[in-house]
């Protein structure tokens, strides 16, 4: 990062439901604070590459490689198939994945701190089992049109426009949620 500071980071990570059942596997693009949120069936390797694959679907190589040139994890089990997650499905390389230094989780302090949002509306030891997709992308666009300090004031949602690929946005339905009605508290998904 020091020869090449303008490289793009995504921060990625997993929010625990109730042990042994759904995660949420996040991803937080550092330059504009935006976050992903992808359910998964079950916190495990195999279930976050078919996250990648399904971004690699509907982004295409161009895209991808373009919006996550490097992906920053921690060492969790889940993150282990470090080859497989560089490389798309015809093995040409996709992203390059560095890990977190062992306790070091402010290396990724986007990403943790953007996981303080979504257990505002889902609380530590709350169950994502009965979550729907619609569910998790409801709260991915309220806590990316959350207006927030640190932007000066701006959503995460309003920078990704001016510094991501559209198609990001188009590809995973991200939209704008007026700033009077954003909800980050557990009746946003009743």
């Amino acid at each position: 990062m020091k020869t090449h500071p303008e490289t793009s980071v995504v921060e990625m990570d997993c929010v625990e439901g109730r042990k042994g059942g759904r995660a949420l596997l996040t991803m937080t693009f550092r330059r504009c604070n935006l976050m992903l949120i992808f359910l998964l069936e079950r916190q495990d390797q195999e279930c976050v590459l078919k996250i990648f694959v399904l971004l690699e679907n509907v982004l295409g190589k161009e895209a991808f490689k373009r919006l996550f040139p490097v992906t920053l994890t921690d060492g969790g089990a889940e993150f282990s198939a470090r080859n497989e997650m560089e490389k798309f499905c015809n093995g040409a390389p996709s992203t390059t994945v560095y890990y977190c230094d062992p306790y070091s989780f402010w290396q990724k302090g986007a990403c943790e701190k953007n996981h303080e949002y979504i257990r505002y509306v889902l609380p530590k030891g709350s169950s994502f089992d009965e979550l729907t997709g619609w569910q998790v992308n409801k709260l991915m666009n309220h806590i990316n049109s959350e207006k927030i300090d640190s932007l000066n004031g701006h959503s995460p949602y309003e920078l990704s426009l001016l510094l991501l690929d559209k198609k990001l946005h188009d590809a995973l339905q991200l939209e704008f949620i007026a700033p009077d009605e954003v909800r980050l508290s557990p009746n946003l998904l009743k």
